[in-house]
């Protein structure tokens, strides 16, 4: 339901029911900040701005987005 939205954005197990086993969560401003490299992953974690569960949800190597 829009602005909201779930993709899969690095390679993986295809998953098509239940809770996935990688989640990431954030605000859209927090996602900006992070993919601008305004805001690194690891002070966006400790501040609560992202929560990431699972053995491939942490995404500091694929941020920023443009280097």
């Amino acid at each position: 339901m829009p602005p909201f939205a779930a993709v899969q954005c690095v390679e993986g197990p295809r998953h098509t029911r239940g809770t996935p086993p990688n989640v990431i969560e954030t605000d859209p401003r927090t996602w900006l900040e992070l993919a601008t490299g305004r805001l690194g992953w690891a002070q966006a974690v400790e501040d609560g701005r992202v929560t990431a569960s699972g053995t491939r949800a942490d995404l500091s190597h694929w941020l920023p987005v443009a280097r």
